[in-house]
């Protein structure tokens, strides 16, 4: 049995420890209870038995954890210029059995593992079970959901960080594989419209409907669209192309 009130409790207890006060933190922190909550809500649509719910909500909860060390240690959340955060957390869970903080019962131990070492994978690694493959997909689309949330709330908030967009070019690789219908594979150095765009592109990596369904029910990333105007016509012609593409993915009609 997961008893989840318990575990956000040790959550909070563990988060504590860092200097929560501390801007990027505590989204972190929120970013983790909403990705819970997501969870609950996929498991849930998909008729998981009471167990697998409190699982799913769990692994929503944790999949993050590494986070707060990772700020902690390089004052970035760049996993290229620190470490892999979904790795990471995995070994913090394991390190001095601290995964029964959170679940006295170890068979649920390996699901935990795998799903939260796959969440932030450009893919899922092959050869997994069709139970492990499903809590893998659950954290992935409740975790990319509110990476969408974020777009209008925290990552363009600010109309600068929209000008920035505004005043940079999309590079080729980038337009064709959003009109192929394709995962952006990130690379290092982006512009500001490359970031947006492939963060766009998350929605050809969402497995449930209600995935979709929430995207475009909670009207994610409208605000910061609706801002987006470039001068030159080549990029805006593009940009039009990719929004009209989002919303046709996510069945909205414009």
């Amino acid at each position: 049995m997961i008893n989840i009130g318990k575990a956000k409790e040790e959550f909070i207890r563990y988060t504590s420890e860092f200097d929560i006060s501390e801007p990027h933190l505590d989204r972190k922190l929120y970013h983790s209870f909403r990705v819970m909550d997501n969870c609950t809500e996929i498991a849930k649509s998909l008729n998981l038995q009471e167990d697998d719910i409190n699982l799913a909500s769990l692994i929503g909860l944790l999949h993050d954890i590494a986070r707060f060390e990772q700020w902690k240690q390089y004052n970035t959340f760049y996993d290229i210029k620190s470490f892999d955060h979904g790795d990471m957390g995995v070994s913090i869970l394991k390190d001095n059995n601290y995964i029964r903080k959170y679940v006295e019962d170890d068979q649920y131990d390996n699901l935990i593992y795998i799903a939260i070492r796959n969440h932030n994978k450009y893919k899922i690694e092959d050869g997994l079970t069709d139970r492990e493959l499903l809590f893998a997909k659950i954290i992935r689309d409740a975790d990319k959901l509110d990476i969408f949330y974020e777009i209008d709330t925290i990552f363009y908030n600010p109309p600068e960080k929209v000008e920035l967009i505004n005043n940079s070019v999309l590079c080729d690789e980038y337009y064709e594989s959003f009109m192929n219908n394709q995962q952006i594979l990130k690379k290092k150095d982006e512009t500001a419209f490359d970031r947006f765009v492939s963060t766009l592109s998350f929605i050809y990596d969402l497995n449930y409907d209600i995935s979709l369904n929430m995207i475009r029910e909670n009207d994610y990333c409208e605000k910061t669209i609706s801002k987006i105007h470039f001068e030159d016509e080549n990029s805006q012609t593009r940009f039009n192309n990719i929004i009209n593409l989002f919303y046709k993915t996510i069945k909205k009609e414009v």
